[in-house]
Formats: structure tokens, C-alpha cells, sequence
């Protein structure tokens, strides 16, 4: 059992993995026995990652690249497997979002979303799937999100980019399936990171809105990522295809409890 979830001797490509939920799947990856191959599109965050990596005794490359530039893409996915080796496993993490009411939003912002969190995806799987094609093997995971499935105030082009990437990722896997290639999504519920931390302290509305909202009566740990992540990477998932898992404590499950019920 324990070989089904071993990566001992893959690669993984996450890109924009140098923190929150990115780092944490790219972490549970790296202990599982992969190799790390970490893209952002800043030097600084990246070495500061890398020194993040090692310090847990993992093996990381760093690599400066802009997802949505198809041209860049191609060049360093080629230069990756001539420096590393065969990408096994890549993970589109890399993401934006503009908080703005879609009647105020600027249709730049709005297209630079899209471009991030759904072209970018698509570019780098168009390169990286080409060669796990010519190998007849591959494991790909795009992040999605509870936008996947339902919207909310101010995240108009987040919810339309993710709810994009859910169709993307079931069409990669209708078009690869055949290639021994697995192409899956996580969609992370509300987690406990740096970037929501003002908000998750007692008495904030938003704070008690999701626990109130969560059947499992909490903020997700970025370490509640770690096993869907190994189990989409690896042996376990051969024939998973096409699906979208939400780790999100049960919120997609429920419209929520009403504030005076036990």
C-alpha cells in the first residue's frame, strides 16, 4: 500500500509555490519522495522559498518564468527537463485575485485574472503534456477553488477563471485520458494562511461567517492539503480522471446553519 503513494524518483513542477497553499502542496510532494521544481515569477520570493524547502531537507530548482507568456513557457519547460529531468507531475497552482464589485471592475483586471489563473494553466499544460504524451505518463493537478461551483461579492473574474479551470481540467482529461495521463483539480475551501490572517481573529464578521458556515467548525490547516495532493501525484489516482476535490471542511455540502442553531 505504502508504493501507491510513494513519488520516490518523480519530479514535480508547482508553479507559484513559494508560500501558502502552493508551498504546503509542494512540502507534502517533497517528503513523499519527489523532486521540486518551483516557478514564480519573482527571484526574491524564490529564493527565499528555496531556503524554506531545504531547511526541510527537501531537493528543490527554482526557475524565474511568467505563466502566461507562451513563448517563456516553452523555452524553460525545455530547459527544465534538459537540467532536472522528465516532468512527472505538474501542479498549476499559480494564481491572482482582484477584489473589486464587477460594476466597478476594469476589464485590464478582469482579463489579467483570467489570464493568470485559466490561460496560464492551459500554457503550461499545452508544453508540459506534449512530452508527458511522447512518454506515455503524466499526473497533472490544477488548483480550482470554491468559485469553482459558486460566486460571491467583488470576485467576478476570480469565480469565472476557476469555474473555467474546472471545465478545463475535465476537458485535459477527456483529451489525455488515453495517454496515461491523470489530470485532476483541488478546490481548497477557506484556509488558515498568512493572507487571511487579519480576518481570522474572534469577533471579525467574515471569521465567524465561515465557522458558522463550515461543518467541520473551522479554518483548513494548508497541511489539510497534504494527502489530496500526494493521492492526485501518485500510483493511487490511476484511474481518477477529470475530478474536482473539495477540501473545504464540507462547505460546498450545506447552505450553512442558521446563528441560533445548535
Amino acid at each position: 500500500m505504502k508504493n501507491l503513494f510513494d513519488l520516490t524518483g518523480k519530479r514535480a513542477l508547482i508553479t507559484g509555490g513559494v508560500h501558502g497553499l502552493g508551498m504546503a502542496m509542494a512540502k507534502a510532494l517533497g517528503h513523499a519522495g519527489a523532486e521540486l521544481i518551483v516557478n514564480n515569477y519573482s527571484p526574491d520570493m524564490l529564493d527565499v522559498a528555496k531556503k524554506e524547502y531545504e531547511r526541510e531537507g527537501l531537493k528543490v530548482h527554482t526557475y524565474v518564468f511568467d505563466v502566461t507568456n507562451d513563448k517563456e513557457v516553452e523555452k524553460y519547460i525545455d530547459i527544465i527537463e534538459n537540467e532536472v529531468g522528465p516532468i512527472d507531475i505538474l501542479i498549476n497552482n499559480a494564481g491572482i485575485i482582484k477584489r473589486v464589485p464587477m460594476e466597478d471592475m476594469e476589464t485590464e483586471d478582469y482579463r489579467a485574472v483570467l489570464d493568470v489563473n485559466l490561460t496560464g494553466p492551459f500554457i503550461v499544460s499545452k508544453y508540459v503534456g506534449r512530452k508527458m504524451i511522447a512518454r506515455r505518463a503524466g499526473k497533472i493537478i490544477n488548483i480550482n477553488s470554491m468559485m469553482s461551483e459558486l460566486g460571491r461579492n467583488t470576485v467576478s473574474a476570480y469565480a469565472a477563471s476557476k469555474g473555467g479551470l474546472k471545465m478545463l481540467t475535465k476537458n485535459m482529461a477527456t483529451e489525455w485520458a488515453k495517454y496515461n495521463i491523470q489530470t485532476n483539480g483541488i478546490g481548497p475551501g477557506y484556509f488558515a494562511t498568512s493572507q487571511t490572517a487579519p480576518i481570522r481573529v474572534d469577533g471579525h464578521p467574515f471569521n465567524e461567517f465561515i465557522i458558522s458556515r463550515t461543518p467541520a467548525g473551522r479554518w483548513g490547516d494548508p497541511e489539510d492539503l497534504a494527502g489530496t495532493a500526494v493521492f492526485l501525484a501518485s500510483k493511487a489516482s490511476d484511474f481518477v480522471n477529470g475530478q474536482i476535490i473539495y477540501v473545504d471542511g464540507g462547505i460546498l455540502a450545506t447552505i450553512g446553519k442558521p446563528s441560533n442553531e445548535d
